[in-house]
């Protein structure tokens, strides 16, 4: 298989439409810098797989599609396609027959990624998967980039180790095992969501199980309430028919009652109406009369009111005129009474008149006075400011010092309170005695020290004790885990053990076993059972025995005819152990009888009677001559032979039955000692674990009481502390009372002159101020006398004008009485007028109003007479309506007492109605209520018991009510649900089966992957690092390398290189030269290429970092190597390149565009010689 062409469009600088062709297998890919030459090497791993746009010296996938040049348009979408030359078929799978294989990957703008295989889409499995364990892949050792070389030989072991795998085959067991372990991950999901499933549905069941026992007990309670209250109903419908018939025959005898009533009634009815008719007609005859008699009422009455009126109205004329005549009275009084009194006002007036002119003159005298003192006061002010303005300078020195020595002498009395009060504090602070306090803190502080740390030694021994004893608790619980899984496992062989032996002895045909227990002959022992063998011996007994070993030994062989005729099918063996033993056979066999080795009853010795045994083939067949017709001998191993016959069993430990009863008996006894262990250590391990807590107890007391003397200790250091801080501070504090004191003395001293000083300015001012007393005095003296006739003058101009006040208002009263008298004796003489008109009028109506009365009262007479007459006509009819009223009202008393008959019997109708009606719904409501229980009513009826009660149903109903009530909530669907349930766990359970049966294959399954891989891996591991040992010094002229395994797994081990140049000791690889590592990475990849070599090998400027002597080296190889794999290798080396039969030169003569130039070697030198 080999690489026969790419076919890029679009791809990075490939723009254009472009085919590279491999026409051999050294194809050298050159150009300069920069025009796309890895390019190819991108196009050939992005086809295998790769996904890492970053392994594609990319930010993204799109980033491989063609970006656009100056003068080209960017394109839609990138494609590569590899075609393999397969005619070897070193392709495996279903493209095994192809002679062609084509791989395709396309990716758009959208970076939509789509793969075709020969046409068809495809995966990127699909494609990774056909290249696994060829050596072909995205990141293979096929392919190796520029840098690769120096991360290869640089990289770490691990990730060395992918390129043996790779060359192992590896990467598909590896993909397997990822599958396999995908899907046991997925496996032991589904087994734990399925676990928790049973787990909820067991719960689930248990619970519904409950449910479905309840709802069974609630269904037969509820039939049997039902059937209860069918009954129960059938009764009431029967005590109802038998009600309803009661009530029909009641029902009849009070219609004919209500009948009866009726007729009455209707006859008092006629007689009621006649007596209405006649009473209508007497009543227009005592409403006519009542007509007549109401009008002649009226008309006396109205006569009546008319002549009181005119009496009323003449008395209330009369009773105006006299008010009237003494209002003129008295008018006529008040007149002259006002006339008189204007006379006084005027006579007053002419008097107030010319006083209240003197007043005024005497007004403004007293006004000319008030001001000529008020002068002179004014000119005694203005002197007394000036005097005062003299005076004043030593006042208010005086007061000014007098403040002042005030102030001074609280200043000075303030610092004496200041000082006492300093100097008892001074006292004060060298009373205390602040030593003694320090020094017991200190001691105290000093014991507590000592006792934390007593305490901490404590907690830490009891910690290490607690630690000791958590060791001793794990190594015993160590054994303990160990022990158990040991008799775990002892367990589990010996029930495999007892299975085989209970297969070998046959024990495992369930029906022989019940006829053997029907015959009593079920705990029977055995013939493997019953006996003992000679060590070493056992298998040639078994060999000599075979089956018989699984014979019942009985006790006599007389009623076995009874028992063969009930044998089932099955293979029954019996052996008499009471039989004796028959005598020793003579024989010329000189060896010893193999019932000797043979510990058992006489009975059985007789099966081994004949055969020999010998320690060795060579003595059996020494002896072999001298056996009769019916003896044998049997060796140790098993070989049995006679005269003419040979029998040979392999030897099988496990298969024999002998040997298995003792590998039995063994295991039963390291059972029972690994029990008394497991007793022993679980002893062991509660007391540790008692010791354990009461040493964590005793440490939590131990650190309890540190952390308590430890907060003891931090209060009292903190007490210390704050006592040496008081002691300071007491001390700093008589430093400064002693400077305050000074200070003071000070103050006082100044303050003292300063006092003495105010009080000489004082007294000189004192002395000035008894200069001015005597001027004082004398203004003094003229203010009083100024003040006083100003006083007398200022009171006698108030009298002159309260005077002329009281005048002036005097004055204006009397005028103002003087215009209302006037006023009123006006309004009084038009009142006298009007009351002499009213009088004249009054007097005339009198007169008038006495004639019409005398008529008036000779009518009132007539009508009088007339209505005694109507009175007597009235009574009449009055008399003959009242005896009509009174017939009707003993006809209406006797039609209500038939109407009360009638009523009665109608209530008692419809009662019997209404019941009957009651009776008959709860009828049909009690056929209702069987219908819908779908009960026949007859059906009932029929199969009612005789002495059935309602009262019987309905205890019973109340029975099953309360039986129902104590069931609480039921469910009804439980039942189907349980067995719904219960379905759906059984197949759950099988399932779970099958995905435990599943994980054990697939466990299996990698175990198996991982032998495989362990093999190959070292197989290849081996191979390789004896290529890379022959390759090297080849490589490098001498020296050696060698590879190493850096860990003991080899399924996880990795690879580490070894190397060596000539000449040299370099401990590590990292210490070689750029070449060196170049070399070595080429050695290490081409002994790979040796192991498994892949179709192509693509290198890329491989041999930059290597000088011309090693280029040589290397192209030689290369050479060499290209017999078996087709190297791809891009150069600028010239040695390399004359190593190539084709040059595919790529040149970039459009910016950004590359192309592709090829040239073969041969034709290009053809020519040349031409």
């Amino acid at each position: 298989m080999r690489l026969k062409c790419i076919k890029l469009a679009g791809f990075k600088s490939f723009v254009d439409p472009t085919t590279i062709d491999f026409p051999s297998n050294l194809c050298s890919v050159v150009g300069p810098n920069g025009c796309g030459k890895s390019n190819v090497i991108d196009a050939v791993r992005w086809v295998m797989g790769e996904s890492s746009a970053k392994n594609l010296r990319g930010e993204s996938m799109t980033d491989v599609i063609f970006n656009g040049s100056g003068g080209r348009k960017p394109v839609g979408q990138a494609s590569v396609e590899l075609v393999f030359d397969n005619h070897d078929h070193k392709l495996t799978g279903e493209y095994a027959n192809f002679d062609e294989v084509a791989i395709k990957r396309k990716v758009d703008r959208d970076a939509q990624s789509t793969y075709t295989l020969n046409g068809t889409k495809c995966r990127r499995k699909d494609i990774t998967d056909i290249f696994l364990g060829t050596g072909l892949g995205a990141r293979s050792y096929s392919i190796i980039e520029q840098g690769m070389v120096s991360r290869l030989i640089e990289s770490k072991p691990e990730e060395l180790r992918v390129f043996i795998e790779e060359a192992a085959g590896i990467s598909k067991y590896k993909e397997r095992r990822r599958e396999t372990e995908n899907r046991i991950k997925r496996t032991r999901e589904n087994l734990e969501r399925l676990t928790d499933i049973r787990d909820e549905l067991g719960r689930q069941l248990a619970h519904l199980h409950r449910q479905s026992v309840a709802a069974e007990k609630y269904s037969e309670f509820k039939t049997q309430e039902r059937q209860t209250s069918a009954n129960l109903n059938a009764l009431r419908w029967r005590a109802l028919e038998q009600e309803i018939t009661q009530n029909k025959a009641a029902i009849g005898e009070q219609e004919i009652k209500l009948e009866a009533t009726i007729a009455d009634q209707r006859e008092v009815d006629a007689k009621i109406e006649q007596r209405l008719v006649d009473g209508t007609e007497l009543g227009d005859q005592l409403g006519e009369v009542q007509a007549r008699f109401y009008s002649l009422g009226n008309d006396i009455a109205r006569l009546e009111q008319s002549i009181e009126h005119q009496l009323e109205r003449a008395d209330q004329m009369r009773f105006d005129l006299n008010e009237s005549q003494q209002v003129f009275a008295q008018t006529q009084q008040e007149l002259e009474t006002d006339v008189s009194r204007i006379a006084e006002i005027e006579a007053e007036l002419s008097e107030v008149n010319p006083e209240l002119e003197a007043c005024r003159e005497l007004e403004l005298q007293s006004a000319a006075i008030l001001d000529d003192a008020e002068g002179a006061l004014r000119a005694w002010q203005q002197e007394w400011d000036e005097f005062n303005k003299l005076a004043e300078a030593p006042r208010q020195t005086a007061e000014v010092e007098q403040a002042r020595i005030q102030q001074l002498e609280n200043i000075v009395q303030r610092g004496m309170d200041r000082r006492r009060r300093l100097e008892e504090e001074r006292e004060t602070l060298l009373a205390q005695d602040e030593d003694e306090t320090v020094v017991e803190a200190r001691e105290e502080l000093a014991l507590l020290e000592e006792s934390i740390e007593t305490l901490q030694e404590q907690s830490q021994r009891a910690g290490n004790e607690i630690a000791q004893r958590r060791s001793d608790y794990s190594e015993c619980a160590d054994q303990l885990d160990a022990v158990r899984n040991q008799l775990q496992t002892a367990r589990g062989k010996l029930a495999s053990l007892d299975a085989l032996q209970q297969a070998a002895l046959g024990l495992d045909n369930e029906e022989v076993n019940s006829w053997l227990r029907d015959n009593g002959l079920g705990e029977k022992q055995r013939l493997a059972e019953s006996i003992r063998i000679e060590s070493g011996w056992e298998h040639a007994v078994e060999s000599v025995l075979g089956e018989t070993l699984q014979s019942i030994c009985v006790e006599g062989l007389d009623d076995i005819a009874a028992l063969i005729a009930a044998l089932p099918e099955g293979r029954v063996a019996l052996v008499d152990v009471k039989t004796a033993a028959a005598a020793p056979m003579n024989s010329a066999v000189s060896l010893p009888a193999l019932s000797e080795l043979v510990q058992a009853e006489s009975g059985i010795r007789d099966l081994l009677q004949g055969i020999y045994a010998a320690a060795t083939l060579e003595q059996a067949l020494a002896q072999r001559s001298c056996l009769g017709a019916t003896e044998s001998i049997v060796t140790a191993d098993g070989l049995w032979m006679g005269r003419s016959w040979l029998q040979l069993k392999s030897s099988d430990k496990e298969g024999s039955i002998v040997k298995r009863r003792g590998l039995i008996e063994e295991l039963q006894a390291s059972i029972e000692e690994r029990l008394a262990l497991t007793t022993q250590l679980s002893e062991r391990q509660l007391e540790l674990k008692e010791a354990i807590a009461e040493a964590e107890q005793a440490r939590e007391q131990l650190q309890a009481d540190i952390a308590s003397n430890s907060r003891a200790y931090g209060n009292l250091k903190s007490q210390l502390s704050a006592q040496q801080a008081k002691v300071e501070e007491a001390g700093l504090r008589r430093q400064r009372i002693h400077q305050e004191l000074e200070e003071l003395n000070r103050q006082l001293e100044t303050e003292q002159e300063n006092i003495a000083e105010s009080r000489q300015r004082l007294q000189h001012a004192l002395d000035s101020m008894e200069e001015n007393i005597a001027a004082r005095e004398a203004l003094e003296s003229a203010r009083e006398s100024h003040s006083r006739s100003q006083q007398e003058s200022r009171e006698k101009s108030r009298q002159d004008k309260d005077r002329v006040h009281a005048l002036s208002l005097r004055q204006q009263t009397l005028k103002s009485q003087l215009q209302s008298t006037r006023d009123t004796m006006e309004r009084m003489t038009t009142q006298v007028q009007r009351s002499q008109e009213r009088i004249d009028h009054l007097t005339q109506q009198i007169e008038a109003s006495d004639e019409p009365i005398s008529g008036m009262r000779e009518e009132l007479e007539v009508l009088l007479e007339k209505r005694l007459e109507v009175e007597q006509e009235l009574a009449k009819a009055k008399a003959a309506v009242d005896a009509n009223e009174h017939a009707v009202r003993n006809l209406e008393a006797e039609r209500n007492s038939f109407q009360e008959r009638g009523n009665q019997v109608r209530e008692v109708l419809m009662q019997a109605r209404l019941k009957s009606e009651g009776a008959t719904v709860k009828q049909e409501t009690v056929l209702e209520q069987l219908s819908e229980a779908k009960f026949d009513l007859d059906t009932v009826l029929n199969n009612l018991p005789e002495e059935l009660t309602i009262e019987d149903c309905e205890a019973e109903l109340e029975r099953l009510s309360n039986r129902i009530q104590r069931l609480g909530p039921i469910n009804l669907a439980a039942i189907d649900e349980y067995a719904q349930q219960s379905e759906r766990k059984v197949y759950l359970d099988k399932q779970n089966d099958d995905l435990e049966r599943a994980l054990n294959t697939l466990q299996n399954a990698i175990k198996k992957i991982d032998q495989e891989t362990r093999a190959r891996f070292k197989a290849t591991f081996d191979k390789v690092n004896a290529g890379l040992q022959a390759l090297f010094p080849r490589v490098f002229g001498g020296g050696h390398a060698y590879l190493d395994m850096t860990g003991e797994d080899l399924l996880d081990t990795g690879v580490a290189i070894m190397a060596r140049p000539p000449g040299k000791r370099n401990s590590t690889i990292h210490l070689l030269s750029g070449g060196e590592k170049a070399m070595t990475a080429i050695a290490l990849v081409f002994s790979i290429f040796q192991l498994n070599p892949s179709p192509f090998c693509m290198l890329d400027e491989v041999d930059a970092p290597l000088d011309d002597a090693n280029v040589g080296r290397y192209a030689n190889l290369v050479k060499e190597m290209s017999k078996a794999v087709q190297f791809i290798f891009i150069t600028h080396n010239k040695i390399t390149m004359e190593m190539a039969n084709q040059l595919l030169g790529v040149t970039m003569h459009e910016p950004g565009v590359s192309r592709i130039v090829a040239v073969d070697i041969e034709e290009a030198a053809e020519l040349a010689a031409m």
